[in-house]
């Protein structure tokens, strides 16, 4: 654990977590979102606290919180983004020319 640092917060990983984890801040595809997520368990796991890890991942305390607890609730699996009410719009190619939106105009 860092030197002075309190925390109510710690998880043990599991290998077989640690390793998913570790591997996607290595990935070049895994979303953002994800990867930041993914360090935030590591740095807590790590003995990190609330604030350190924070300023390290560039988040609020509240949302190192968040992500902790739907981890600990959920495993890796709580990390992803939930589904969002509705349906994204989607535009057919005709609708878009219809509407001008595929046209560059000139300043």
């Amino acid at each position: 654990m860092a030197r002075g640092a309190k925390t109510s917060l710690s998880i043990t990983l599991s290998s077989d977590d640690r390793r998913t984890l570790e591997s996607q801040q290595r990935s070049t595809s895994v979303r953002a979102g994800l990867a930041r997520r993914g360090r935030i368990i590591l740095c807590i796991a790590d003995g990190l606290s609330v604030a350190e890890t924070a300023r390290r991942v560039g988040i609020s305390r509240r949302l190192v919180y968040k992500w902790v607890e739907r981890f600990r609730a959920e495993g890796i699996d709580g990390l992803q983004d939930k589904p969002r009410p509705g349906r994204p719009p989607t535009f057919s190619p005709r609708a878009r020319r219809a509407r001008g939106q595929d046209r560059v105009r000139a300043a």
